[in-house]
């Protein structure tokens, strides 16, 4: 795995990496805001064909819009990011989906839970986006097209737009590629 935006403080590897997220970080494409911002931290490996990847993320989200989770990407105009965004004092589950522009899906949580599983499928033209709070059970958060045929990056992404750094610690972050079965 390697670094695009590598944080100032960070240990660890894909199995549990802690990192202080950097204020002033986001990815962000034109959409209601007309800035484009490309500089949070990624920690990737490149993956082609399908596959599912999953992690489990805790932080400590004090700021507007401090977020964690998984990011799939091409390059800067063709990504997906998901994961907890804090919005309103609250973690909300959130969805970023850019092609081009950005567009943003969010559930409006009323509590701040102490963890979050993310699994994102990559298939064929589409990501599935589902997340669960126990690790168990896990819930459909969006379904959106991404360009079939290209090899992308995948692995977890934190942002911090304002100005303040927080913590996040990633857990357990793993990629299956999917064998389908002809027969």
């Amino acid at each position: 795995m390697k670094w695009f935006n590598e944080p100032g403080k960070w240990s660890g590897n894909e199995k549990k990496l802690a990192v202080t997220v950097d204020p002033d970080t986001d990815y962000w494409r034109i959409t209601h805001y007309g800035f484009i911002r490309d500089n949070g931290p990624f920690y990737f490996q490149e993956q082609e064909g399908d596959f599912e990847a999953g992690v489990k993320i805790s932080g400590d989200y004090r700021e507007l819009y401090h977020q964690a989770g998984l990011m799939i990407r091409i390059d800067e105009k063709n990504w997906i990011k998901t994961g907890i965004e804090y919005v309103d004092g609250v973690q909300n589950v959130s969805a970023v989906v850019t092609r081009e522009m950005s567009d943003w899906s969010v559930v409006p949580r009323h509590n701040s839970p102490a963890a979050v599983w993310l699994k994102l499928l990559r298939k064929g033209d589409f990501v599935e986006i589902k997340y669960s709070f126990d690790g168990k059970q896990y819930e459909m958060l969006r379904l959106a097209y991404f360009p079939p045929g290209v090899t992308t990056q995948i692995g977890v992404v934190a942002a911090a737009p304002g100005k303040e750094h927080f913590n996040v610690v990633f857990e357990d972050f793993t990629v299956n590629e999917l064998i389908i079965n002809n027969e």
